[in-house]
């Protein structure tokens, strides 16, 4: 839809020094032409040559203030073309140049003193051979003309200026927009980063942790540990590729394999045990939730068993996951508080990126010490 022209703002006009004195040459010309017709008539005795020249030669000094200061000008142009025609030409173009670059009502008052003052002209330097009806009628066309001329030209630059900043206001939204998908690109990216590779490396840490505080151990047991952590290296790298492929320039390269749901919670504690952690799971659900929810479900568990093994290694941890169809599934994971000092730092980022994933799907979470615990416990609407 395009903006309507009496709602956009009058803009200044300032045209370029050429045209400026391109107007200011014709000017001099049509003042000169003027004075030649009006002295090769009857009754050009009338008034002085000298008073014709020196008005036409003011007239046309006051043609480049017209570009300025138009009102003034205008007004100043129009008395004298009260005194003598050889002002006419330029009052004519004060009438168009305020139209152009003043607002209508300003531009109608100047248009009438321009007006009054031909009419006064006409009564004591009649034309010849016109009556003075008909020269009132012309008078009033002319500038009717000139002020309807002006201020068209006034809207349809209005009205393209109005486009013209629509248009950059609709990129600068356009660039937002994308700046903003941008980053919310990145968040996701970071939380898909941190919820891969947090459970990973902290079970690479937990086996490394076992070949430095049990050096006793027999060879058999170290060749195991150090091969699952050469294994888990490698299925770190892997899911690190993964995910980084998400910000390939060509999508056609490849497409990130989707998360993981909860078709895969067995493997998840699996990974756990293996590692030595005691995991109670218990797993209430009647039917299979959907991909988000599911997926959702997966990344809880899986960030409460990365919490345990941070900051509670060895203490037991329990898992709990109910849920039916419009009853929503609640997700509960509980592990003992104890002073114990955990090897592997965290970001802090995992928890605020997981109330967000439940803040998506419309659930809500609560985390931290309850009693002699630390619980993590979310509810994540289900719909029937």
């Amino acid at each position: 839809m395009s903006p309507d022209p009496r709602t956009l703002p009058v803009r200044t006009w300032r045209p370029s020094g050429w045209a400026v004195g391109a107007t200011t040459g014709a000017m001099v010309v049509l003042s000169a032409w003027t004075l030649v017709g009006e002295r090769s008539s009857p009754g050009s005795h009338a008034a002085p040559l000298a008073l014709d020249i020196a008005v036409g030669l003011a007239a046309v000094a006051l043609v480049p203030a017209l570009f300025r200061r138009p009102v003034p000008a205008a007004v100043a142009v129009a008395v004298l073309a009260a005194l003598a025609p050889t002002a006419t030409p330029a009052s004519t173009a004060a009438t168009y140049v305020v139209g152009r670059s003043r607002r209508l009502a300003t531009a109608v008052v100047v248009a009438v003193v321009g007006s009054a003052a031909h009419v006064v002209s006409g009564l004591w330097r009649p034309v010849h051979g016109l009556a003075l009806g008909w020269w009132v009628v012309l008078v009033l066309a002319a500038h009717a003309a000139l002020l309807a001329v002006g201020a068209l030209a006034q809207a349809r630059s209005a009205l393209l200026a109005g486009l013209t900043e629509r248009a950059r206001t609709a990129e600068a939204d356009r660039d937002r927009h994308v700046a903003e998908a941008v980053a919310a690109e990145r968040t996701r990216i970071a939380r898909e980063m941190h919820d891969v590779l947090a459970h990973r490396l902290s079970l690479l840490a937990t086996y490394a942790g076992a070949l430095e505080y049990r050096p006793d151990a027999s060879p058999e047991r170290l060749a195991q540990a150090a091969g699952v952590v050469r294994s888990g290296v490698h299925q770190a790298l892997e899911e690190l590729r993964d995910v980084v492929g998400v910000l390939r320039d060509d999508p056609g390269d490849g497409v990130p394999p989707p998360s993981p749901d909860l078709d895969q919670l067995d493997g998840l504690v699996r990974e756990a045990r293996a590692a030595g952690g005691h995991v109670d799971v218990v797993v209430d659900l009647d039917g299979d939730p959907p991909g988000m929810l599911g997926r959702t479900v997966y990344r809880l568990v899986q960030e409460g068993l990365t919490n345990a093994r941070k900051h509670a290694p060895a203490e037991p941890v329990r898992v709990r996951v109910t849920g039916r169809p419009g009853a929503g599934v609640e997700v509960t994971v509980t592990n003992p508080l104890r002073p114990v000092r955990a090897d592997v730092p965290g970001s802090g980022t995992g928890l605020v990126g997981l109330t967000e994933r439940v803040r998506i799907v419309g659930g809500r979470l609560e985390h931290g010490p309850d009693s002699a615990e630390f619980r993590l416990s979310a509810w994540l609407p289900w719909p029937p």
